[in-house]
């Protein structure tokens, strides 16, 4: 995989970049997949699956050996009994999402938390039928709001809302979510919208977006799993109704990993809110009296189900540790910066080649950016498997566009000098 000579610049100003970088050194407790030729792979498909970490290692076989040394009673003993281990998140999941410990929870999968937030926080009464999603939303996304419609009774053709730019553009901006909600925002009961679009890569200002939605008098959910971990999150501040997320993408928490939840703290112990009620979410301190009647528990922990997965917690937490040690502000800088500079020499050397559709601004952008090839989706597919056939893994969103995500944990300058160097290899063979 070494360079084309019109490249070869890139290669030395990346290695600059990477000997100054103060993150580097986290590389080496991820494990990155290899390619045939025995050298690491170009791993750009984070916002997909993220890559172990020695301590989410380190985190699962310490619980498999509790379990092993103790069996059950590894509920109530030991240094992290499992009984309160989901409570160990708490704080770093806070300080991802920009909440207080109190209104986050990690727990089930990512539909799992939207349908429960859904149970409680639409609720289609009069005019106010109508559930708000933006124009290719995540299949998952769309499919529960969907079902949810239906499962009041209600048509999706007459209260699903799907928004998209008045003007036909791939991206939409806040104004077209503020402008249908002037005009139609008192037959709208909830907007669920996601912190970053996930075929685009475009974020969302979330604050400015649930204020609007709040003047029509709308309830408001956020859908973080291209956010959470990637870019600033501001729960706290949007003062939205919930959230949910996923933790196997930016989080390197594992395939199919736990998910998390946020409920906002002004519904703490509201008995009058519809909610699906479970064991675990029963207080604590009530919880083992086994009592017919349900006493729900503090925060968003009501909204707990069954008991938490403890092997599945582990693996997020020994993430949520790199975080800590990384620091958001640090990962945030250089994800910036590192995307940034990918940009710039893909303008520079492959404007001929690809259309970046991610906005470029630094406050709508994160780790992603979303590439098309100008010479059409046949084309397009073509680039993506050459790539795959040369080591390096970005993906795939149909009908045309390939992602890639220069992660700031574990992806170096020299992956994105390199990714660059191939692309145009493989134009330069194709013309």
């Amino acid at each position: 995989m070494n360079p084309s000579d019109p490249t070869q610049h890139l290669l030395a100003a990346a290695r600059e970049r990477d000997a100054a970088d103060p993150l580097r050194h986290f590389r080496s407790g991820f494990s990155i997949p290899r390619h045939t030729d025995g050298s690491d792979t170009l791993y750009f498909t984070g916002n997909s699956l993220g890559l172990l970490h020695q301590a989410s290692e380190a985190a699962l076989g310490e619980v498999m050996q509790a379990w092993k040394e103790r069996g059950v009673e590894g509920h109530f003993t030991g240094e992290r009994p499992w009984t309160r281990y989901h409570e160990l998140l708490r704080e770093g999941l806070a300080e991802l999402t920009g909440a207080e410990p109190g209104e986050v929870i990690a727990m089930n999968t990512l539909t799992v938390n939207l349908h429960l937030g859904m149970v409680s926080f639409y609720r289609p009464e009069g005019r106010r039928t109508r559930i708000v999603i933006e124009k290719q939303a995540f299949p998952s996304d769309r499919y529960a709001v969907e079902s949810q419609i239906r499962f009041h009774g209600l048509d999706p053709d007459e209260c699903l809302v799907e928004l998209e730019s008045a003007d036909g553009r791939r991206l939409l901006d806040e104004t077209d979510i503020e402008d249908y909600l002037e005009r139609s925002g008192d037959t709208v009961a909830l907007v669920l919208w996601p912190g970053v679009q996930y075929a685009t890569g475009q974020v969302f200002d979330l604050p400015r977006i649930a204020a609007a939605s709040r003047a029509a008098g709308a309830r408001v959910g956020f859908d973080l799993a291209h956010a959470i971990g990637n870019v600033p999150v501001a729960l706290g501040e949007s003062d939205c109704d919930f959230a949910a997320w996923c933790t196997y993408k930016y989080l390197n928490a594992g395939p199919g990993a736990i998910a998390g939840m946020y409920v906002n703290k002004r519904y703490d112990r509201r008995t009058d809110l519809p909610r699906f009620n479970g064991w675990f979410g029963n207080d604590l301190a009530t919880r083992f009296r086994m009592a017919p009647e349900f006493d729900p528990a503090p925060g968003v922990e009501a909204w707990v189900l069954s008991t938490p997965p403890t092997l599945a917690i582990a693996p997020l937490l020994g993430s949520l540790q790199v975080f800590a040690e990384a620091g958001l502000d640090r990962l945030r800088a250089k994800s910036l910066d590192m995307t940034g500079w990918l940009a710039a020499a893909i303008q520079r050397e492959l404007d001929d080649v690809l259309e970046i559709i991610t906005p470029l601004e630094d406050d709508r952008r994160g780790c992603q950016l979303s590439l098309r090839v100008r010479a059409g989706r046949d084309a397009g597919r073509a680039l993506f498997e050459c790539l795959e056939h040369s080591g390096a893994l970005p993906d795939w969103r149909e009908p045309d566009v390939i992602r890639v995500a220069p992660v700031p944990l574990y992806n170096r300058y020299e992956d994105c000098a390199r990714l660059v160097a191939l692309i145009r290899t493989w134009a330069d063979r194709k013309n």
